[in-house]
């Protein structure tokens, strides 16, 4: 119970500092840091790294004080040494090309996806014969010669039934695109 009340105490006194320090290690390390979100994430660093110390709490007033500017200011030497051995970009410029490619934007692929699903399911409403000639020239790249001479049919039969098949096809989309433009559910 009077742990419990020594980290109350600790804990309000660290929200008394944090309000008292907080403004002034800020603008003091924003002077210092390209990003202000960075800066934040320093200062919160300070804070914890106080947490953090042993002694921390039976420190004098003016000692903490001292003890967190020279933590902060040694944290914004830490960040230069970092900065010099890695290169960072900010997120601002990098959104502007991440999906210049619409190709590869999530909202594309998962368009892309469920047309893939339709086209699933309407393959599967064909005959058994047009499914497996549309599979072979275009899943495997097969001309019709090959196709027929797979199937043991005639050439012409497999152009003539690839032909209707993806007219077939056609018609299915047209008509839910038909559906899709008068609001009936497709």
């Amino acid at each position: 119970m009077q742990a419990n009340r020594h980290m109350a105490q600790v804990e309000q006194e660290m929200a008394l500092l944090y309000r008292k320090y907080a403004p002034g290690l800020l603008t003091y390390v924003r002077m210092r840091v390209p990003s202000p979100e960075d800066a934040e994430d320093l200062v919160v660093e300070v804070f914890l790294a106080a947490i953090e110390h042993a002694k921390f709490t039976v420190l004098s007033e003016k000692a903490k004080q001292l003890w967190l500017w020279r933590v902060t200011r040694n944290k914004v030497i830490d960040a230069y040494r970092r900065a010099k051995t890695r290169q960072s970009v900010t997120l601002d410029h990098v959104a502007e090309g991440l999906f210049e490619d619409e190709m590869f934007s999530p909202e594309y692929s998962a368009l892309r996806q469920e047309d893939y699903m339709d086209l699933s399911v309407h393959l599967q409403s064909l005959p058994p014969l047009q499914q497996e000639i549309l599979r072979m020239r275009f899943g495997q790249d097969l001309s019709c010669s090959e196709i027929a001479t797979k199937l043991g049919k005639q050439e012409n039969v497999v152009r003539v039934t690839l032909s209707r098949s993806l007219n077939l096809l056609r018609k299915i989309y047209q008509r839910r695109g038909e559906e899709q433009e008068h609001g009936l559910p497709g």
